[in-house]
């Protein structure tokens, strides 16, 4: 099992920037995908940016270029540095560890953290 816990969130006017932290119970060498997803009100949960286990990253339409995933292996944390950050980013964004575990995918997710873009 992967117990992830987010930090980093607030409030942020249109133009700034937050970076998001997700730490791990253990090491993320191992874990297969790693990633930030987000919800906004009446929506549902999509895909931010994901970060696999052999360094290749995938990013949503909508961030690329303003958003970056990186991780710290020797601290087990993943980091979502936003910037540009526009009113539509607002949204609580959850990390998500994906492993395959005896054969079988298995899916953890964080308690989230709410990130509101406003003036």
């Amino acid at each position: 099992q992967v117990q992830l816990v987010e930090s980093g969130g607030g409030l942020v006017q249109p133009g700034g920037s937050l970076r998001l932290s997700c730490a791990a119970s253990r090491s993320i060498f191992s874990i297969n995908v790693m990633g930030w997803y987000r919800q906004a009100p009446g929506k549902q949960r999509e895909l931010v940016a994901t970060f696999t286990s052999g360094d290749s990253t995938n990013y949503a339409d909508s961030v690329k270029g303003r958003f970056t995933i990186s991780r710290d292996n020797a601290k087990n944390t993943v980091y979502l540095q936003m910037s540009s950050l526009k009113p539509e980013d607002t949204a609580v964004y959850y990390c998500n560890a994906f492993t395959v575990e005896n054969h079988q995918g298995q899916s953890y997710w964080g308690q989230g953290t709410q990130v509101t873009v406003s003036s």
